[in-house]
């Protein structure tokens, strides 16, 4: 009974740790980016207020969209709050960690992406058409590399729980130096990027129709629909860089020890406060690509994925 209290009180921690630190970790970004481009920046708490400000303001649907384009912001925010309640992000422990597993997590991922660009489409607009079909082509090409490269760190421990992956590395720490994890790691940061939608692969501070990708699909939002697509983008992103933050350095995760869950919340903040940073200072120094060069990219990081893979049979066989 008390492994089921701590784990049920973990992994409602964690959906308030990922449900309220995630606009604060793209105000920590945006901060970081300004600071290095010369600016005074707003202040990491902008993102909140910018919500605040949306849902005050009314909704408005275009004329000819239907059900899907309301739906829509729902289902983003809905499956990243289900991710942050079964992934190990503070415990293993969790009630839900049996759902946990690596192709459950990545159907979840897949289903947000894929209603915001059925809503796109629903818009019946050029922009709305064109957001869909390029977030489509890098969906396509970013979710098998989620699954090979985490199905690399997988062979070792006989499981895709994500759970099992973290215990494991927590138990056999020198497995993090292997060159499994290193092609899987550089694999699963770039797909990362494109996941969420930064440079080099797309903008989100951009709305020049050359360059857009996850924004041309939100065009037609406002209020507290717009608000819902902007917290569910914060939220994925907070959980696609701790998830390779807890994958390969998964030190302060906890297992059924409510002394220690305080102390996890506190590393996971920190582990992807650090990555935040660096992943927006690096965006100081890069370009965003060609869109018709993402997919070399993309395809540079499934190789690696693949790679990953073989060597992880290679290094269990020996």
């Amino acid at each position: 009974m008390s492994v089921t209290v701590a784990g049920s009180v973990g992994a409602a921690a964690q959906v308030v740790l990922v449900g309220a630190g995630a606009p604060l970790l793209v105000g920590l970004m945006r901060q970081v980016r300004a600071r290095l481009e010369g600016r005074a920046g707003a202040g990491v708490l902008q993102p909140w207020r910018d919500l605040r400000k949306l849902m005050r303001k009314q909704p408005i649907t275009p004329d000819g969209t239907g059900p899907v384009f309301r739906v829509a912001p729902l289902l983003p925010a809905a499956t990243a709050l289900v991710i942050a309640a079964v992934i190990p992000i503070a415990t293993t422990a969790s009630p839900l960690d049996g759902a946990a597993d690596l192709f459950a997590v990545t159907a979840l991922l897949a289903l947000g992406t894929v209603a915001l660009a059925l809503a796109g489409l629903d818009t019946g607009t050029a922009f709305g058409g064109m957001g869909a079909s390029r977030e489509t082509t890098v969906m396509a090409l970013v979710e098998p590399t989620i699954l090979v490269s985490v199905f690399a760190l997988s062979v070792r421990v006989g499981s895709t729980n994500l759970g099992a992956i973290v215990t494991s590395t927590l138990h056999e720490p020198q497995r993090v130096i292997s060159p499994v994890s290193l092609l899987a790691a550089i694999a699963l940061a770039v797909v990362t990027i494109a996941e969420t939608g930064r440079i080099p692969v797309d903008n989100p501070a951009t709305h020049l129709e050359l360059t857009m990708v996850h924004e041309a699909m939100v065009l037609e939002y406002s209020g507290p629909d717009l608000a819902l697509v902007e917290w569910a983008s914060a939220m994925r992103l907070t959980l696609l860089l701790g998830l390779v933050a807890n994958l390969f350095a998964p030190w302060g995760v906890t297992g059924a020890s409510m002394a220690m869950l305080p102390l996890a919340v506190a590393a996971y903040a920190a582990k992807v406060a650090v990555l935040g940073g660096v992943l927006a200072a690096g965006e100081v120094f890069m370009a965003k690509l060609r869109m018709f060069r993402v997919p070399e990219l993309l395809a540079g990081s499934f190789v690696l994925a693949l790679l990953a893979v073989a060597a992880s049979f290679f290094l269990v066989g020996t």
